[in-house]
This record gives structure tokens, sequence and C-alpha cells, in this order.
């Protein structure tokens, strides 16, 4: 009795699809042909869209007026001359290309150590360790550093010393800098 009751249901929802299916169809149709009627209307409201006004167009902005302004660059440097760093006859500040470098040039500042001092007074002299694992005596007046560093005193806990270093312009900048004895 079951069986024929689901029987029944499945074909009462076949015929309940199969209507719905032949409505949408139905449907479809009417609105995809029309009829020779229906074209006439559709010229009259293209014509008349066509014959509406157009929406203003909103106002072009105001163009601004800039002052005018005449380059004249005779009398000034030129920044791609290799000479315009140098305008004061070449007496600024710049490393020496023909002094000869020191061993301890050739590592970064912060590699180097110091390790201890020799001496007192104005005759001390400060030890140095560079990367390598040697140690160097250093006195005022030697260089340190790759940017041109230059002792300018030894004191018991520290290397003073001045570093050459570009300023941007073409130009360089003296940059004071210090090496601190090693707390070991």
């Amino acid at each position: 009795m079951m069986s024929m009751d689901r029987d029944h249901r499945a074909v009462g929802l076949r015929w309940l699809g199969a209507a719905a299916l032949m409505l949408a169809l139905a449907a479809c149709g009417r609105s995809v042909t029309s009829t020779p009627g229906d074209a006439p209307n559709l010229e009259k409201w293209v014509a008349d869209v066509r014959a509406r006004p157009a929406p203003p167009l909103d106002p072009l902005p105001v163009m601004q007026q800039f002052e005018t302004f005449e380059y004249a660059a005779q009398d000034l440097r030129d920044p791609f001359s290799d000479a315009w760093s140098n305008q004061d006859g070449g007496t600024g500040l710049r490393p020496d290309p023909n002094r000869r470098k020191e061993p301890l040039e050739q590592y970064p500042l912060d590699s180097l150590d110091m390790v201890g001092t020799l001496g007192a007074g104005g005759g001390m002299i400060a030890l140095v360790m560079a990367p390598d694992r040697v140690t160097h005596r250093i006195r005022p007046g030697a260089y340190l550093g790759q940017s041109d560093g230059r002792v300018t005193a030894v004191h018991e806990d520290r290397i003073e010393l001045v570093e050459l270093v570009p300023d941007g312009a073409g130009g360089w900048l003296e940059r004071p800098a210090a090496i601190a004895l090693e707390d070991q």
C-alpha cells in the first residue's frame, strides 16, 4: 500500500513539474516573439528618446594663470661638471688622492678595536687590533677607517678622530668619531 502512494505521488509530482515547465516556456515565448504591431511602438519610443534635449554639461574649470619665469643659468655653476664642488679654487675640504693609504684604512671604523695604550701624556700611543687580529700602534695624525679618518687625540680610554664624509652636494664635511677602549 505504501508503494502505491509513493507511485501516485511521484506521478503527481511529474505532472506538476511538466505543467510548470510548460507555463515557463509559454511566458518566454510571448516575450521573444513579437507581433507586427510592436515595431511601430518601438520606433516611436526610439524617436522620442532621440528628440529629447541632452542634459547640460558641467562648465569647464577656470584655468589658473601662472607667473612666467625666465630661467637664466649662465652665471650659475654646472651641477654636472666635476669642478662645481670646488668653486673656491680648490681650497675646500676633500680627501687627498695622492696621500699614501695606511694599513688600517682598509677596514671600516667599527671593525677596529682599541685594546690599550702605551706611554703617558702627550706621547701616548694607542694599540688598535684589526679584524685580521694584528695589533697596530696609533699616534695622533695617523689615519683609520674607510672615510679618511685622521686621529686627532689619543686618550687612555679612547681615540678621537675626524672623518671626511660627502655632504650630498658634491662637497665634504668633517665628522667627529671615536674608538673606545674595550672593557675586557
